[in-house]
């Protein structure tokens, strides 16, 4: 005897709210958004919250004048270009110091000569340190060191003005576009060269003479207390002297630090401690096991692990 088949039940329908009922919601929610609270966000809020898209522009068409533009006529266009959308970034952060854009603005662009110059010196550092360079406009359009190094470099001489928030915007696009964090507060001389790049760390208190040279992975950083708030405005960043060369995966920190002049800090070095001028500092050795295979082994091209 053939089984009746079992019905479905229908499923339940979702209650949809009445009109009225969804004006409530959105109005308790904008109203729930826009109560103002003396929370984090508030306070950012109040500081001043820049168009990201705008200041990441800004700083390239600055950059791309201070590396790449020699001609008049260009010059004599961009520059009042980019003095008049440096009025309006400045009006969008709260200015310490009763500052005026106007008088930041005129003190800020007489500064673009002496980056260039600086700049200048450090892709000719670059072309001289690496082998692998085959002339100078490769450095300038490929190489991301020197990117990073000139946003750093327009953005040192803004929070050097006493610009809030506008500077760190600046070198945190240079680090998402390159890997290398340059913090728009520290003090880099000239002929700064940073080799490969990516990794690279330079906390805002760091100095740096010049002729230096930095590797991937190089950290110039802070011990980390409990509470950092309490060492705000205080140095914690290593000095770096003149002629000093730091490779790969090195780190150094501490605001006593001071790496001497003509110093060589080998790969992966960690290091809490002064160095004293010309010295060679060099991490001991790991220890390796070697095995070679036997004649009478054969070899397997897909085997990925030996015994050891």
């Amino acid at each position: 005897m053939a089984t009746r088949p079992r019905s479905r039940r229908a499923p339940a329908r979702e209650s949809i709210p009445e009109a009225s009922e969804l004006e409530a919601v959105l109005e308790s929610t904008i109203a729930s958004l826009s109560t103002s609270a003396d929370d984090a966000l508030t306070k950012a809020s109040s500081e001043g919250l820049p168009d990201r898209g705008e200041v990441t522009d800004w700083v390239e068409r600055t950059k791309r004048l201070v590396l790449t533009q020699g001609d008049r006529s260009a010059l004599r266009s961009e520059v009042p270009h980019l003095a008049t959308r440096l009025l309006t970034l400045l009006g969008s952060v709260g200015l310490r110091d009763g500052n005026r854009p106007e008088s930041i603005v005129a003190a800020f662009l007489p500064r673009l000569p002496a980056i260039r110059a600086s700049l200048s010196a450090d892709v000719e550092a670059a072309f001289e340190g690496d082998p692998a360079a085959k002339g100078y406009a490769e450095i300038v359009v490929s190489y991301p060191s020197i990117r990073a190094i000139a946003i750093f470099r327009i953005a040192h001489e803004l929070h050097e003005l006493g610009i809030p928030i506008l500077p760190r915007m600046m070198t945190e696009h240079a680090h998402a576009r390159t890997g290398i964090d340059i913090h728009p507060g520290a003090r880099i001389g000239r002929r700064f060269f940073i080799d490969h790049g990516t990794g690279v760390v330079i906390g805002e208190t760091s100095e740096i003479g010049d002729n230096v040279r930095l590797y991937q992975g190089v950290t110039l950083g802070a011990k980390a207390p409990r509470h950092g708030s309490m060492l705000r405005g205080v140095k914690r960043h290593p000095t770096i002297e003149d002629d000093v060369t730091i490779y790969a995966g090195a780190t150094i920190l501490g605001g006593d630090v001071v790496i001497g002049c003509g110093s060589v800090i080998g790969g992966n070095v960690f290091l809490l401690d002064s160095v004293p001028e010309y010295s060679k500092v060099v991490s001991e050795p790991p220890r390796h096991l070697v095995r070679q295979r036997g004649a009478h082994e054969k070899a397997d091209p897909d085997q990925l692990h030996w015994d050891i």
